[in-house]
C-alpha cells in the first residue's frame, strides 16, 4: 500500500515524512513559499479561502485539502469554488462524516474525502480493531 503522512507544517518535516517511507504528505495549510516541486514528496495542502486557494494554484498545485470543511462552507464552498477556479480538486476533511460524505463525494470538484471517523480515538486506545475495519469497509463502500 502507498503510505502517506499527515499534519506537514514545514519543508523539514516534509524531508523528514519522507525519509520515513510516506510517499504523499497532507498539511493543514499552505507552507509558506513551497512550490508543488519542492521537496521529495507530493503534498496536499490545506486552503479554507479563495486568496489561499489562489496562493496555492500560484505555486503550481492543483489539488488540495479544504480545510475545517464544515467551519469554511462545506459543499456550498466547494460549489462556489468550482466556477472561478476549475482546475482545482478538493479532499474536504474536518467535519465529514459517513453520513455527510456522499453530498461531498457527488462534486465533481472533489475526489476524495478525509474523515476521522473511520478510526475514532477510543477504538484506537481500546484495540478494537474489529470496529475500526468495519468502519473502514463501510468507508470503501462509499465511492460506489
Amino acid at each position: 500500500g502507498v503510505v502517506g503522512a499527515g499534519t506537514i507544517l514545514n519543508s523539514a518535516m516534509r524531508q523528514e515524512a519522507y525519509d520515513a517511507g510516506a510517499r504523499f504528505g497532507v498539511s493543514p495549510g499552505l507552507i509558506d513559499g513551497e512550490e508543488f516541486d519542492d521537496g521529495p514528496l507530493p503534498l496536499l495542502p490545506g486552503i479554507a479561502t479563495a486568496t489561499e486557494l489562489m496562493a496555492g494554484l500560484s505555486l503550481g498545485y492543483n489539488y488540495f485539502k479544504l480545510f475545517p470543511a464544515n467551519i469554511v462552507g462545506g459543499t456550498g464552498a466547494l460549489k462556489a469554488f468550482a466556477s472561478p477556479f476549475p482546475q482545482a480538486t478538493f479532499c474536504p476533511t474536518g467535519g465529514v462524516s459517513l453520513q455527510n460524505a456522499p453530498e461531498y463525494l457527488a462534486l465533481p470538484n472533489v475526489i476524495c474525502v478525509g474523515g476521522s471517523w473511520v478510526a475514532p480515538a477510543d477504538a484506537v486506545r481500546a484495540g478494537d480493531w474489529g470496529r475500526i475495519t468495519e468502519l473502514a469497509r463501510e468507508a470503501a463502500g462509499l465511492g460506489k
